[in-house]
């Protein structure tokens, strides 16, 4: 099997996988964030570490807008379009021609409660969705329309599918968590209906904001495989757990500061060891969100390999 072949196995046959498949991410120098220098630098990464899909880093930044300063600001949000995303769909476009037949291509997909935060990042959507509810619903739902719009151009270049990112859910983001569920999950899955048809979907359940006191919001979102933290509020999980809870492949084990970014090749092959004795059938070596970028890429290619050369 190439690359390819294993990920499509993993997700659709219920035996265990011929070997252990691995991949890591992170953000590469604002040199490398767009155009061509994107797909080369994308390249490089994905043959110096061996990982087994290529991942790419979402990098287009929203251009400045009018600030949040009000619940009724959100109804303002900008509707972009079409255009403002061939930049992202021609990078995704160029690593599907080098490396598709070789390896699947999933582009990174932030929420549209994500794209929200980001377009200005001092606004407080708790507070404004206690206060004005109908309003932040407003510009969620133009946010939506724009992930939709990143997601079709992305479509039509070729993607095997994408690594959806989701926040909303933590545990102190919101004082009623019921806020998450009414107007946060649905534009969640408003998006995940436009990806259905595409092979290779990871549902990432992203702490970056903090961590979760369940994962049990999450347990109806679609995706072949789910990518979480392994640290709740009260309690450890296991990868094997979280596999059996989602019922799918489970992708991760590793946290992105730990023995990842900071060990020694032998404590990486060590940690990787101990996890992989622990691991369901079905599973990616992968750390529960992007490394920092000042991780080695040998650290990441010792793991994989660890991973690659493991004998269940």
């Amino acid at each position: 099997m190439n690359r390819r072949e294993l990920l499509v196995s993993l997700v659709n046959n219920p035996s265990p996988s011929p070997s252990i498949p691995a991949a890591f991410f992170m953000h590469f120098d604002p040199a490398y964030q767009r155009g061509q220098a994107a797909i080369d630098k994308h390249l490089e990464f994905f043959h110096a570490t061996g990982m087994d899909f290529v991942k790419i880093q979402y990098e287009q930044v929203q251009p400045p807008g009018r600030p949040i300063r009000k619940p009724e600001d959100w109804a303002k949000l900008p509707l972009y379009p079409p255009e403002f995303f061939e930049e992202s769909a021609r990078v995704a476009e160029g690593l599907v021609k080098a490396a598709g037949r070789e390896a699947l291509v999933v582009m990174t997909l932030y929420s549209p409660f994500m794209w929200a935060c980001q377009y200005d990042r001092g606004a407080d959507p708790a507070r404004d969705l206690q206060e004005n509810p109908a309003a932040v619903a407003k510009g969620l739902a133009v946010m939506t329309e724009n992930v939709l719009r990143l997601v079709r151009a992305c479509k039509k270049a070729g993607v095997d599918g994408f690594y959806v990112s989701t926040q909303g859910g933590e545990a102190l983001r919101f004082p009623n968590p019921q806020l998450f569920l009414e107007y946060i999950k649905p534009t969640d899955l408003a998006v995940w209906a436009e990806l259905r048809d595409l092979p290779f979907n990871i549902l990432h359940i992203c702490d970056y904001e903090g961590g979760y006191a369940d994962l049990s919001p999450f347990l109806d979102y679609p995706g072949q495989v789910v990518n979480a933290s392994l640290k709740l509020d009260q309690r450890n999980l296991t990868p094997r757990e979280v596999s059996e809870m989602f019922g799918r492949p489970f992708m991760g084990g590793l946290e992105r500061k730990g023995v990842i970014a900071t060990g020694d090749p032998a404590a990486i092959r060590r940690a990787v060891g101990e996890l992989l004795g622990q691991a369901p059938e079905r599973f990616i070596l992968a750390a529960d969100c992007t490394v920092p970028s000042e991780t080695t890429w040998e650290n990441l290619k010792t793991a994989i390999e660890t991973a690659h050369q493991y004998q269940r």
